[in-house]
């Protein structure tokens, strides 16, 4: 398929209701001196299940921030718009991720814990970023089961019978991999950098260039969830680990099985978490 047809199959889904009304209003407001957090926190309130999300989010114990927050401002406040924005985003694609693929919202849940499990371990100051980077990784696949169901079902079962990472398929049937096309969903959802480079990236890390070592966490937390089997992000078998991503971040074995040990204290949370009501 031209990728540009492509392109514009994914940006015509309309399932996704709250985004284009929240989103874009929060970030012509951040652009502006006189919005205050409270107003920008509003915003987000005004929709009260999408804020119920997004605190429920935040407030849970995997997620690794101290102490609770009980208000979208009082998060703005702590967090800092990027966290928020892209907490948004994940609530709001959750009901879209658990019905279109089977397994995948665990699989995103269980990535984003392990990336801010590494990242603070590595002491990176905004590991909530990355956090979100981790839950919004495999948002492409999302969009192709969406936009294009047959293609969908046919990459998994090439997959499936040749035994090759879902990319390749998707490559081989769609032109493009779910990557690319999470780079023209942050573009259209106006994400920040710090968290789109990280889900554009996440198969080649030092692709990101500046955020490389974002990149590499979330890159390693992907591979590891996929090998301890939570959730399911279409693979077959665990794809092979970046070398290069884990000399960038020095992850020996002993580092990885560290926050493994980490990860399996919140895997009985992580497996009854849900953003449902």
């Amino acid at each position: 398929m031209d990728p540009q047809l492509l392109k514009s199959k994914i940006e015509a889904v309309k399932q996704i209701p709250t985004l284009p009304g929240v989103l874009s209003k929060m970030t012509a407001m951040i652009h502006d001196p006189e919005t205050s957090t409270e107003q920008l926190g509003g915003v987000i309130s005004r929709d009260q299940v999408l804020a119920a999300k997004v605190l429920k989010l935040i407030n849970s114990s995997f997620y690794g921030f101290p102490g609770r927050i009980s208000s979208v401002s009082h998060a703005l406040v702590l967090l800092g718009f990027n966290v928020i924005k892209g907490m948004v985003v994940s609530a709001s694609v959750f009901d879209m991720m658990n019905r279109a693929v089977v397994g995948l919202w665990e699989h995103s849940l269980g990535c984003a814990t392990l990336s801010g499990i590494i990242a603070r371990k590595l002491g990176e100051k905004e590991s909530e970023e990355v956090f979100v980077a981790g839950l919004l990784h495999d948002i492409g696949k999302v969009m192709i089961k969406v936009s294009l169901p047959d293609d969908y079902d046919r990459i998994q079962r090439m997959s499936a019978v040749q035994e090759i990472v879902v990319r390749e398929a998707e490559q081989e049937i769609v032109g493009v991999d779910h990557a690319r096309i999470a780079q023209w969903v942050a573009a259209q959802w106006h994400l920040p950098e710090a968290i789109a480079e990280p889900m554009v990236y996440h198969h080649e890390p030092l692709g990101a260039g500046a955020y490389a070592r974002r990149t590499a966490m979330v890159h390693l937390a992907d591979v590891l969830i996929q090998a301890v089997g939570f959730g399911s992000g279409g693979n077959v078998s665990v794809p092979p680990l970046d070398e290069d991503a884990c000399s960038l971040l020095n992850a020996d074995e002993g580092f990885m099985e560290a926050v493994l040990l980490e990860l399996e204290e919140n895997l009985d949370s992580l497996s009854a978490f849900s953003l449902e009501a």
